[in-house]
């Protein structure tokens, strides 16, 4: 007999992912910790930056939130005021590609 498992309630932490490939790591960086005050004034609890083993020019960030609305509104300013002015960006080499995604714990 199968038993059915009971549905996941979403958490209480949602995880804005942005994926973009970049021109250079350091300078990316460099970029990146330029708005650590700004993360920290939008919501952001914490983030990890991922880069993958094989490719050394993309990555990967998760930026957590306490809501969904804060994980949209800092989405859209780096839609606005980062991604879309290449002096805030200087090493984005490509759209980013972003999903905001809840934590879901089960039952």
């Amino acid at each position: 007999m199968v038993r059915a498992r009971p549905a996941p309630k979403t958490g209480g932490m949602q995880t804005l992912r942005i994926e973009h490939p970049i021109t250079e790591f350091a300078q990316w960086k460099r970029a990146f910790d330029a708005v650590a005050d700004t993360r920290t004034e939008a919501g952001v609890r914490s983030h990890r930056v991922l880069r993958p083993t094989d490719d050394d020019h993309y990555v990967l960030v998760d930026l957590d939130f306490d809501t969904v609305e804060q994980a949209t509104a800092f989405l859209a300013f780096l839609r606005t005021r980062i991604w879309s002015i290449p002096a805030q960006s200087p090493a984005l080499a490509g759209d980013p590609v972003t999903r905001i995604l809840s934590i879901e714990i089960a039952a």
